[in-house]
């Protein structure tokens, strides 16, 4: 593929990156005293209770409300993860693929939120397009070791 100034990997690689620099502010902005002493899985079940449908309510009812300091540290975390692997393309296809899924939660939790909906579609698009286009082909660690070659 012929573009201008980059190749096409280089241009997927800066795409790649620019997801991977999102999930890292997704984890920076955070407040982490409060979220991590409840504030943030506090917020989520306040949405989660008024959810429209039933399977999103009794789904945070069984898995995040019992262990919501766990939770808090799990969401906290895999943005950062997340936000690193991409950045530096180290497990960039597993990073992409639960980046992927963590958006999707995401949507479907804050399905009343358009703000929040237009954020989490744009970067699971994001991470669609640099999972298919295989953008670890270029500055990345998985490249370097020759990973998912």
């Amino acid at each position: 593929m012929e573009t201008m100034w980059l190749s096409g990997a280089e241009w997927l690689a800066v795409l790649r990156i620019g997801l991977g620099l999102w999930w890292l502010e997704s984890w920076r902005h955070k407040d982490k005293k409060t979220w991590f002493t409840g504030g943030g899985i506090g917020w989520a079940a306040g949405i989660a209770d008024k959810h429209r449908w039933a399977f999103v309510r009794s789904g945070f009812d069984v898995v995040v409300k019992p262990r919501p300091r766990t939770m808090a540290y799990v969401v906290a975390y895999a943005e950062l993860a997340l936000g690193l692997g991409l950045i530096v393309g180290f497990l960039t296809p597993i990073a992409l693929a639960c980046g992927f899924v963590l958006n999707l939660i995401y949507l479907v939790l804050m399905i009343h939120d358009w703000g929040e909906q237009g954020q989490n579609l744009m970067m699971a698009l994001i991470s669609a397009v640099a999972l298919f286009a295989m953008s670890w082909q270029a500055w990345s660690l998985d490249h370097a070791f020759g990973l998912f070659t």
